[in-house]
């Protein structure tokens, strides 16, 4: 700013209300002044903006497990939202570690973020860390600020497949310590009435009794009456998908699969995965609102003396969830229906 400010004859002073809006600076020389800056290469530094302010306008996004496809879009929307407002956004992987997440909150409260979205690991709680925290998890969750309505995206996905004649349900879940696969599980079971069995399967505890690559045993569950298999998110959808087909069970012929998420490759799998989608981008506008104005009343009440909150609420806390009917799923097969040979599709 000195440079610009004795290239052009006017004071340091000058240039900073020209390049900020604020003042009272003619707009001939707000022209040449923001000339000036483009010829020199000027880039304002938001380390010193930082220190005048008390605030670095950067926020800290901490994600579950950034190699799941479903994360990097929650990141863009989130990116976005915070765009929007003004604030950049710094992104930590927890990397399905809950020690990792709370080095990666530390880490971004060292660099300065002004306050912190954070998508839990196993459901778990985060603490006051020293600046406002939006946790987008599950309504369930203690502390939650905003997320889908994972209870009801469940009970959509039940009785979609209710309505298409199905009675006997295959449930499977990833995680049993997740809030989220809990509360879908349990949207799920809500709405199967009482006419209808279902069983619940956890990979987690699967794979820790077979192996991680060991089989679903979905043969089993099909020869036992089974004709609807709904997933908790479409990765474990799409395992499903590619083992009743490998034993050349038909989809939706034979079995209906359902899924979560609404993933970029739920669309073009074949057959198209019905599945459950979830409003990122409104999830994300909410979270991140709701976390500006706890950033603007904390400021306010540091500089009247007062103990800055950190718990951060929303005023809608449930995002409502859309169901996605595809290829995937269609009326249950007659319990008189053949089992299928084993013919690879």
């Amino acid at each position: 700013m000195s440079m610009i400010a004795d290239a052009l004859g006017v004071s340091s002073a000058t240039v900073s209300n020209a390049l900020s809006g604020k003042g009272r600076v003619s707009t001939d020389l707000v022209d040449k002044i923001r000339k000036k800056a483009d010829e020199l290469g000027y880039v304002p530094s938001n380390a010193g903006r930082a220190l005048r302010t008390g605030r670095s306008n950067v926020l800290g996004l901490v994600l579950p497990d950034i190699s799941n496809p479903l994360f990097p879009q929650i990141a863009q929307a989130m990116e976005a939202a915070a765009s929007n407002v003004g604030y950049g956004v710094l992104i930590a992987d927890s990397r399905g570690k809950v020690t990792t997440q709370t080095q990666a909150i530390s880490r971004l409260i060292e660099r300065g973020v002004d306050g912190l979205v954070v998508i839990p690991r196993r459901g778990t709680r985060i603490g006051d860390v020293g600046c406002p925290v939006a946790m987008v998890d599950t309504p369930s969750t203690p502390g939650n600020t905003v997320s889908a309505d994972h209870w009801e995206g469940g009970a959509k996905v039940a009785r979609h497949l209710v309505d298409l004649g199905h009675k006997n349900f295959l449930l499977i879940g990833h995680d049993p310590a997740s809030n989220v696969q809990n509360d879908r599980i349990g949207g799920m079971k809500s709405a199967l009435g009482r006419n209808t069995r279902h069983t619940t399967v956890w990979l987690e505890t699967l794979m820790h009794e077979r192996g991680e690559r060991a089989s679903l045993g979905l043969i089993d569950h099909v020869k036992n009456g089974v004709t609807a298999i709904a997933a908790v998110s479409d990765l474990h959808a799409l395992r499903v998908l590619t083992e009743l087909q490998t034993a050349g069970i038909k989809v939706p012929q034979q079995v209906s699969v359902t899924g979560f998420d609404d993933l970029i490759f739920s669309p073009v799998v074949t057959p198209s995965l019905t599945t459950v989608h979830m409003d990122m981008a409104r999830i994300a506008e909410l979270a991140i609102a709701a976390l500006v104005r706890e950033i603007e009343q904390g400021k306010s009440t540091v500089q009247s003396g007062k103990t800055a909150r950190q718990t951060v609420t929303a005023d809608t806390s449930k995002v409502s969830m859309e169901l996605m009917v595809r290829a995937s799923s269609g009326p249950a097969a007659s319990p008189d229906a053949p089992f299928p040979t084993g013919e690879t599709l």
